[in-house]
């Protein structure tokens, strides 16, 4: 190539120090899925509007996993030297946990070179990211909490889980 040259193995570095994305093409496809977790907190009174439908923007629990499904399918247009996959499957689940929270999950599946641990991510910050917006005017003080990696499965590294003893 000119004006660069190609670095060995898997690293997002040329030889000559400046960023590139991973050639994957000599890695084989196989199934990948992750699963990513977040919770969103917030005052019991907007938890209680999420539930009763009393949030003015509409359907919060919908609109917010609709949003993070579109944002898992565009994860490579968001990260910069993220791969375009074509995901099989994202499931994404927000449930009202206790009177101050919402839990989301986020299941991404693939067959490919690369796994979908960003496309997983992606989809629960988004989603997570949704829920605030939808509420704000309500309760400026929610956080997005714990937010990360809880499975991967597939790929020459197989399966990994995150440590929930902690």
């Amino acid at each position: 190539m000119p004006g660069g040259t190609e670095a060995s193995g898997f690293t997002h570095f040329d030889a000559e120090g400046r960023a590139v994305m991973v050639d994957v093409s000599a890695k084989p496809a196989t199934a990948r899925l992750a699963i990513a977790r977040g919770r969103v907190v917030m005052a019991p009174a907007t938890l209680a509007a999420i539930r009763s439908g009393g949030i003015g923007k509409g359907d919060v629990l919908g609109v917010a996993r609709l949003a993070g499904i579109m944002a898992a399918k565009k994860t490579s247009d968001l990260i910069p030297l993220c791969h375009p996959l074509a995901l099989s499957s994202v499931q994404l689940d927000l449930v009202p946990e206790g009177e101050t929270a919402i839990a989301i999950e986020a299941r991404v599946k693939t067959t490919g070179p690369t796994g979908v641990e960003m496309e997983a991510l992606t989809a629960v910050s988004v989603a997570a990211l949704t829920v605030y917006d939808m509420c704000k005017a309500i309760d400026r003080g929610m956080t997005l909490e714990g937010i990360g990696l809880a499975r991967k499965e597939g790929g020459k590294s197989g399966l990994w889980e995150a440590d929930t003893t902690a």
